[in-house]
């Protein structure tokens, strides 16, 4: 029995620890800016997704534009070159 208990004292003593914890997360560094955040507009959200895929296009048509010159131009010119 003795055992049992030094068990169920372990448990209630990380349950203490990881509230502590939790209780704190408001307060520290961070505590303002989880109390300022809220759910975008769809408006925002739409505005935000938008410029997202914009930029994810326009470096992967970066992307792109490299691997056309390392694939097709580079040994064209390098054939005119003689090299």
């Amino acid at each position: 029995m003795k055992e049992r208990k030094s068990i169920i004292d372990k448990a209630w003593e990380v349950q203490r620890k990881i509230e502590n914890k939790f209780h704190s997360v408001g307060k520290g560094k961070y505590g303002r800016v989880i109390k300022m955040a809220r759910k975008p507009t769809s408006e925002e959200y739409n505005r935000t997704l938008k410029i997202t895929m914009g930029g994810m296009f326009i470096i992967g048509g970066i992307g792109f534009v490299i691997y056309i010159v390392k694939q097709v131009v580079a040994p064209w010119v390098m054939s005119l070159l003689g090299i």
